[in-house]
């Protein structure tokens, strides 16, 4: 469906129940810088309802939109209406895509497109994916014969919830752990685990005529309860898409991550023609296997707001105030407990004692700005 007019405001909005308040400030944060970009009004508390015979905003969702009918019904139909993605099934947006099932037995969900696992071969890690514990406990035990294995809850973010088997009996276990239901209708990931792991971002975004990529890495932080989860990632961008992106100085495993990323978006866009997004991100993990031998494979996709989003902006908003320039610098941080400095009013997202995850401090922003090269 095409727009009877254009929006004339920015929405926080559809955001999941339950959202912690973190959440919901990144999503505000987001949505706030988002209006700025766009000259538009953010308008809080956001409901249909309310706003009926008005143009559609906006959006910016929490998570990416999992359905065409609701991304219809809320009047999106294309990249450009919204900061984030839109796919035809739940899976679509989860990590079960980057692999596939352990065979043909195995259990699949009505849309599951068998032969991507093939197209994503050589820019994955080797693994499976499962939609019954079953299926997960015969996929498990054959990869512990090549050594550990991670076990990854496909909807799952900031690394949590995940659990490194090394055997049979921990496998049993790691997997009684998950939700049936959960694993039946979004998948269950088998990995197999690195060891000396780099773990690079690489992404996209267009935000009304303004266009940015950009390859960076990321960095772990412990939480509250010591387990090491997304600390933030240190990026640099470039004004444009990927050509521009790899017209510039980098290093080897930057180039890499680039290339296996951008070949796992041909695939799955290719594979599900009706998925649309104008933010995508890809983790791309680099390091080496039990028996020591280099490996590298993209993790995880994120067609949503994420970790990167306040750099994201950040930059575009840079490169919209200086015209002529071509990269920037940007990162984003997030720390626990209550020993962090405050950022700054300007880098601050959010710091609090977060229902979900205690302690929290949020921030983001430039670092150094280059007219030529990084």
């Amino acid at each position: 469906m095409n727009r009877p007019l254009a929006p004339h405001t920015v929405a926080a909005y559809p955001r999941r129940a339950g959202a912690s308040e973190h959440e919901i400030a990144s999503q505000e944060a987001l949505a706030l810088r988002l209006a700025a970009l766009l000259g538009l009004r953010f308008v809080p508390g956001f409901r249909p309802s309310r706003h009926r015979g008005e143009p559609p905003p906006y959006y910016v969702p929490d998570r990416s939109i999992t359905s065409l009918a609701r991304a219809a019904k809320l009047g999106i139909s294309r990249a450009a209406d919204l900061y984030g993605g839109v796919t035809p099934h739940a899976f679509v947006a989860s990590k079960s895509i980057t692999h596939g099932v352990f065979d043909a037995r195995a259990k699949a969900p009505e849309g599951w497109v068998r032969n991507l696992a093939e197209e994503l071969r050589e820019v994955v890690l080797k693994g499976y994916s499962a939609f019954t514990l079953e299926d997960a406990q015969r996929a498990g035990e054959r990869m512990l014969r090549d050594g550990a294995l991670r076990i990854k809850p496909a909807d799952a973010n900031a690394g949590r919830g995940q659990i490194v088997v090394r055997t049979p009996e921990e496998l049993r276990k790691g997997l009684a752990l998950q939700h049936a239901a959960s694993v039946r209708r979004l998948g269950l990931v088998l990995e197999e685990d690195l060891a000396e792991i780099s773990t690079y971002s690489v992404g996209w975004t267009r935000v009304g005529k303004l266009e940015t990529s950009y390859v960076g890495t990321q960095r772990l932080t412990p939480d509250n309860d010591g387990v090491s989860v997304y600390g933030g990632s240190t990026l640099c961008f470039a004004r444009g898409g990927f050509d521009e992106l790899r017209a510039l100085d980098l290093s080897d495993e930057e180039r890499l991550a680039v290339d296996m990323a951008c070949r796992y978006d041909t695939a799955v866009s290719t594979a599900y023609p009706d998925f649309f997004a104008s933010r995508r991100n890809y983790d791309v993990a680099i390091g080496r296997t039990a028996a020591g031998e280099p490996r590298s494979g993209v993790l995880e996709q994120s067609w949503r707001a994420g970790g990167a989003s306040i750099a994201e902006l950040a930059a575009l908003q840079a490169f919209l105030l200086s015209p002529s320039l071509k990269t920037v610098l940007a990162a984003t941080r997030e720390r626990y407990g209550h020993d962090e400095p405050l950022p700054t009013p300007q880098r601050c997202v959010y710091r609090g004692e977060d229902s979900a995850v205690g302690m929290i401090t949020k921030s983001g922003g430039i670092l150094e700005e280059d007219n030529g090269g990084v």
